[in-house]
């Protein structure tokens, strides 16, 4: 079966993917249970890519270098160097010589090949389990344009981590965010799309007016993002191909913030404020019209949808301090779930719809964590002077966020934290950067 995605690779699946049920055994299959207890990571070995002509040989070791990036940075698959390598790999087909790979503590091994011609390379790759001495399932080619190299590179991750877990993947997604420039009191901010590694950032607006808090739509086609191009706070929906945006919601005498998609893709969900006051509306984006979803004194803003659509989780004052409440997606009686010590804020649905993201102020730190749905086994995975705005990897296993330093020469950058809270990384960019947000798995 073959699959052209509109992003120029085409897909040959051999097999469709399967989950693997979880453990690491050297006389059964290789498999990676993923629990809250302690991880050993998986050591695996990922020889260069065979070149199988002249014109791939940057393109196969290239590929290789993001596909073993890509796993070792979840943190847990531990690459082995290829300067510990006994085995060889000099051809795709040959048969593996599994001692010399077993010698090296190897428990995963990764080989591809890669050819190019023209303006088109194929990458294809094969997964083996070293202590069993078998390969795991079989093998998936990709083909594309040269310039799309680093997608296929994070298929064939994406690929390995799902046979490996049984989990969804995340390294072939992208992140919208705000590049920051300038001093910190005067500072220029315009929307940016990145890979969700921090590659090949395009710029979607320039710096002229302020902009916050972008948030994809579900099929990563559209972006939502409030804009001060107006003088107030307005919201805008952009197109990402034709990078074109227009109004949205725009009632005059408001101001629009916080948009977030509905699962549908075509209702949003926002916080509109008026006179003083600021409460949860939901409008059509095909055709305007806009419900109100709340009527209280109090703020209430930072909505956002449970993956079934049936639920709005939302930030609030109405108790007196911020506060993390959940609804029906058509309005109606809210519940508290947020019951710690301090102030919450910019709740975040993961996709697979049993946890909640969050970010939290008490004696003076800020933390980004997460809770059940119902506000049970709460648990914060980071703290420092200023941690927020979470947004969930595909898979909802990574939760990307802004992290500020302080002082007057401080500046925003973007990390990672698994939800175990052992993985935190810092996400590259050139130059400051704030309000990530991730996208849906691309086509």
């Amino acid at each position: 079966m073959t699959y052209r995605s509109p992003f120029g690779i085409i897909i040959a699946l051999a097999l469709c993917l399967g989950s693997a049920a979880p453990v690491v055994a050297q006389n059964g299959p290789l498999r990676l249970e993923i629990t809250e207890g302690v991880i050993e990571p998986l050591p695996f070995a990922v020889p260069d890519f065979v070149a199988e002509n002249g014109a791939a040989g940057d393109h196969a070791k290239n590929i290789a270098r993001v596909v073993a990036s890509d796993l070792a940075g979840t943190g847990l698959f531990r690459e082995i160097p290829a300067s510990a390598h006994v085995g060889r790999v000099d051809s795709f087909d040959a048969p593996v010589s599994y001692p010399d790979w077993k010698a090296v503590n190897a428990q995963a091994l990764i080989t591809g090949a890669v050819s190019a011609s023209g303006d088109r390379i194929v990458v294809k790759f094969r997964l083996f389990d070293i202590y069993s001495g078998q390969q795991m399932g079989e093998g998936l080619q990709f083909a594309g344009t040269p310039q799309s190299w680093r997608r296929m590179a994070h298929k064939v991750a994406d690929a390995v981590y799902s046979r490996i877990t049984g989990e969804g993947s995340y390294f072939d997604s992208r992140v919208v965010f705000v590049s920051e420039s300038g001093p910190k009191n005067e500072r220029a901010k315009r929307l940016a799309v990145m890979d969700y590694d921090g590659a090949n950032v395009q710029f979607l607006t320039d710096s002229r007016s302020l902009v916050l808090a972008p948030r994809f739509s579900p099929t990563g086609d559209r972006i939502l993002y409030t804009s001060y191009v107006s003088g107030f706070p307005k919201i805008y929906l952009m197109d990402v191909a034709s990078v074109q945006a227009r109004a949205l919601a725009d009632q005059p005498g408001t101001m629009t913030f916080a948009p977030r998609f509905a699962p549908d893709g075509r209702t949003v969900v926002y916080s509109l404020e008026q006179g003083g006051n600021s409460d949860l509306y939901i409008v059509d984006t095909a055709t305007g019209s806009s419900t109100r979803l709340t009527n209280a004194p109090s703020i209430e803003t930072a909505p956002d949808y449970s993956p079934d659509g049936r639920s709005i989780v939302f930030e609030s004052d109405r108790s007196g301090t911020q506060q993390i409440y959940v609804m029906p997606a058509g309005g109606g009686e809210a519940r508290r779930i947020s019951n710690g010590p301090g102030r919450y804020s910019t709740p975040v649905w993961s996709p697979r719809g049993d946890m909640i993201a969050f970010t939290k102020q008490h004696q003076g730190r800020f933390h980004i964590g997460v809770m059940r749905v119902d506000g049970s086994e709460e648990r914060l995975l980071t703290a420092s002077f200023l941690d927020e705005g979470p947004t969930w990897s595909p898979n909802g296993r990574v939760i990307m966020f802004a992290r500020e330093t302080s002082g007057a020469a401080g500046q925003s950058s973007l990390y990672s934290v698994d939800i175990t809270g052992r993985n935190l990384r810092p996400v590259p960019t050139n130059g400051a950067a704030s309000d990530p947000a991730w996208s849906p798995l691309l086509p």
